[in-house]
Formats: structure tokens, sequence, C-alpha cells
């Protein structure tokens, strides 16, 4: 099953004039990267109406704590297609409200690595987001030893990376680079 519906490029939304944008685009998924928990009940209605399955990235909401309590308010209350997080709490709230948890991991170094793999092994995030996602190496490690599909981001800045991420294993690569947003329609 791919997760994505077969949606290679999700563009990430930075501020309401791309949320507008991404209003107008064919496929489904987008990402919010960083938005006032103020807009977050609007976006969520709109994106709806239009059909759109929004992805939040909880870690950067605007006014609100990534604590226990923030899970479940975005789980219960908003109810996004997706959680973003690299919180255990949010990641496993978010499962047991039966919204995709994509668990960040970082690639720093090995230490992070394997602090990143422990995550993935207690949480068994449904999808993990690989940043940078311009190592495809690593995109390939990552999925063989966790067995879950990996997403990449970061660092993605023309479509040869987006493809060699894509080459890689990646389901689809995240993006806030409008110009990418058209590569590898479905």
């Amino acid at each position: 099953m791919d997760v994505f519906d077969g949606q290679k490029i999700i563009p990430a939304v930075k501020d309401m004039k791309d949320f507008e944008r991404v209003l107008k685009r064919e496929d489904a998924f987008f990402v919010v990267l960083e938005v006032h928990i103020s807009q977050l009940a609007r976006m969520r209605k709109v994106a709806r109406e239009a059909n759109k399955k929004m992805i939040l990235h909880a870690d950067l909401v605007q006014g609100l704590k990534s604590d226990r309590y923030a899970a479940e308010f975005l789980s219960q209350t908003i109810k996004p297609a997706g959680i973003i997080s690299t919180r255990g709490d949010m990641l496993r709230i978010a499962k047991k409200n039966n919204i995709m948890a994509i668990q960040r991991m970082f690639l720093l170094d090995t230490i992070a690595l394997h602090t990143s793999y422990q995550l993935a092994e207690t949480v068994g995030p449904d999808v993990i987001e690989l940043l940078p996602g311009i190592i495809p190496s690593y995109i390939r490690k990552v999925h063989e030893e966790t067995g879950i599909d990996v997403i990449a981001g970061g660092l993605i800045e023309t479509e040869r990376d987006a493809r060699q991420a894509i080459e890689a294993g990646a389901r689809a690569v995240t993006t806030s680079r409008q110009n990418l947003w058209k590569a590898f329609r479905t």
C-alpha cells in the first residue's frame, strides 16, 4: 500500500500564501511547517473542503507546547491526516487516534541515529521523515534497519536531489521549494 497514494512530492507550506497555493493543486497531501495555533482549525476546515490531507508538523506549531496535552488536542480536535514529530508521546497519541504518525529523524551522527532507531522501535511510527533527505544511502539504510517507509526532507534543492531520494527508496519527498512541487506528477 502506498501511504501517500502515489504522490511523490509533498509540498511543505510555511505561510498562508503557500497554503492558498496548495489548495489549488491536484495532489492531496501537504505538510504545514509553521503555523500559529489560532490558525489550525480554520486551515483544517478549508483543507477538508478542498479534499486536501493536511500533515501537521506538531513541533513547529507556535503557541502550543509539544507535550501530551498538545498531542491530544491536535489528534482529537484538529484531526489532521498526519502528525510529524520527534517526540514519542506525540507520535503514540497520534497513532492511538488513527492519525498517521511520522517520526522526524535527523542524520546528525551515529548516536542520534541510534536514539532515533530506539524511538522508532518503541513507537512504531507509520512513516519516518529523514533529514537531510539528500543522502540516498541512508534512505535505504534506515528503511532496511526499521522496515518503515521513509520520506526525505531537508536540503532538497533540485529535481535531481528529489529524484535521487526517490530512487533510493523514499516514498516521497517533502519540500517547501515551490519549483519542485510540480516534479514527479502522479
